[in-house]
């Protein structure tokens, strides 16, 4: 499902900019279509039309990809396990006491 989701994200962010650069440029800037293949309002009307889809496809998808990839990488934190055990240890037993050594004479 992310693959799937990944590459239409990728196919819309390449049409995105494909028609964004169709658009006529107002300040003479980067636009390529400076009124040779499309021209007139209507023109006009479905390049922004057209934009306004890429760029709603573009948002829902990388809203999608961040659900998924949120869901995927949970980090389980150690406050929500359950303690491992709740009874007390038992008391360990004292030790014996060692028994005592002769003193070495010469």
């Amino acid at each position: 499902m992310l693959n799937v989701l990944l590459v239409i994200h990728l196919l819309i962010a390449i049409a995105l900019v494909g028609v964004i650069l169709l658009q006529r440029s107002e300040g003479g800037a980067l636009g390529i279509g400076g009124g040779g293949v499309m021209t007139g309002r209507a023109a006009g009307n479905l390049l922004t039309r057209t934009t306004a889809i890429l760029a709603t496809g573009f948002f829902l998808t990388s809203l999608g990809l961040a659900i998924l990839a949120n869901q995927r990488s949970q980090a389980h934190s150690i406050m929500d396990q359950p303690p491992a055990s709740t009874a007390p240890a038992a008391p360990a037993a004292p030790a014996a006491p060692a028994a005592p050594t002769a003193p070495l004479s010469r």
